[in-house]
């Protein structure tokens, strides 16, 4: 948007507790990890694929975001972080005059 910026996460499957947001030195890290569900022995499958286990992504922000009012909100499986531009980094519309 013209005031921030947005970045978004699918994450199914995982827990809000085990998802970190951090910002250091201009660089998002986005850090979460899933755990293994308990085995049921009473269940019999033919094939299971899931993923498991820690990741991590690292995004370098450009200038111009305000890396103390970000914002992570954590809905329905999906991380979404807002990035508050500065001021001097929004867009603004110069008037163009008649001479």
């Amino acid at each position: 948007t013209d005031d921030d910026l947005i970045v978004t996460a699918e994450l199914p499957g995982i827990e809000k507790d085990n998802v970190k947001v951090s910002v250091h030195d201009n660089t998002l890290t986005i850090k979460g990890e899933k755990k293994q569900e308990k085995e049921t022995k009473n269940e019999t499958y033919h094939r299971i694929e899931r993923c498991y286990g820690a990741f991590q992504r690292s995004i370098t922000l450009p200038t111009g975001v305000d890396t103390g009012k970000i914002q992570a909100t954590f809905k329905n499986g999906v991380l979404k972080v807002k990035l508050p531009k500065r001021e001097e980094a929004k867009v603004k519309e110069i008037p163009v005059r008649v001479e």
